[in-house]
């Protein structure tokens, strides 16, 4: 008879507490302005590197194909570079690392900060201070050189090399971050209820305290992404990494090189910048959308406006 009762206060169809918070979060992202043109930019870079065939026929981007110093036009799009290759295939196909190496250096930059970050500041004692040391070092450390030393010294011609690095040298500031919060979570109530009810550490610290940080840790890798765009064109630029494979860093490289600007082919170097600058675009407005969503306080005047209207409506 209780069940008869609760299945008819509760209505079939009925969404759970978990599918209102993921469709809330969906809501706040599609009604946010900065996360739409956001997403917008980097989905049509996302089916750019996955799909390059659907932007461009051409199948070899350093296939030196075409006559040298060729214009735009409707065969090619930015022209072609002073060795006959199509600069619109090679900026379609250069997406692909540029985006691997942005996604794969954010996330395990961010997984190093969560670590190093929630650790030292739950577990407390000489480990926060050793790992503190070692996140302040990292701090002061002046990155670029440094990463130029790194690449150097690792030897070129590998990605995996640039990824290393750009990982070694961006988490430091995301930890420094994640310890700060996670000191000012350390006594509240429900944690002090999971240690009464004698659960584990490690327990504590993935179940209890990440999933308060969520806002924090998005923000962190999208901010690491964004410094690994810029950090690996920046790398390539310089001409360290592999010099075989095609990217928006490597295109300035050569573009550079081959004196791009003054041969008078300079989408050859514009283009992969405005590329670069895009990317970048893309992960800062995200970035501010989550910070406008997790902080009620940084949303615009107008939405806070109707918000209240619609909340006293209601």
């Amino acid at each position: 008879m209780s069940t008869l009762v609760a299945s008819a206060a509760v209505p079939v169809g009925t969404p759970t507490p978990a599918r209102r918070r993921r469709f809330g979060l969906l809501r706040a992202l599609l009604s946010n302005r900065k996360a739409v043109v956001g997403l917008v930019i980097f989905l049509v870079f996302a089916v750019m590197a996955i799909a390059p065939r659907l932007f461009t026929s051409v199948q070899d981007p350093h296939k030196y194909a075409y006559e040298p110093y060729l214009g735009p036009s409707g065969a090619h799009l930015l022209g072609t570079t002073s060795h006959g290759e199509d600069i619109f295939a090679q900026l379609v196909y250069g997406t692909r690392q540029s985006l691997l190496i942005a996604l794969i250096a954010g996330f395990f930059a961010t997984v190093l900060s969560v670590l190093i970050g929630v650790s030292a500041a739950y577990l407390g004692g000489i480990a926060d201070d050793l790992l503190s040391l070692v996140t302040n070092v990292f701090l002061i450390l002046p990155t670029f050189p440094l990463i130029i030393i790194l690449s150097e010294y690792a030897g070129n011609g590998n990605l995996t090399v640039v990824l290393i690095v750009l990982v070694a040298t961006g988490w430091s500031y995301g930890a420094n971050q994640l310890r700060a919060q996670t000191l000012s979570l350390r006594n509240r109530e429900f944690l002090e209820a999971a240690r009464v009810r004698g659960e584990r550490r490690s327990y504590i610290i993935v179940f209890e305290v990440l999933p308060t940080m969520t806002s924090l840790i998005v923000a962190n890798f999208l901010g690491a992404a964004l410094y690994s765009v810029l950090t690996a064109a920046g790398l390539q630029f310089l001409g360290l990494g592999d010099n075989n494979s095609i990217s928006w860093g490597w295109m300035l490289h050569w573009a550079q090189s081959q004196s791009a600007l003054q041969s008078g082919i300079p989408l050859w170097e514009i283009a992969p910048g405005v590329c670069v600058a895009l990317l970048g675009v893309s992960f800062a407005l995200l970035n501010y959308a989550f910070d406008e969503i997790s902080n009620p306080a940084l949303r615009p005047v107008r939405r806070r406006r109707a918000e209240r209207t619609s909340s006293q409506a209601a």
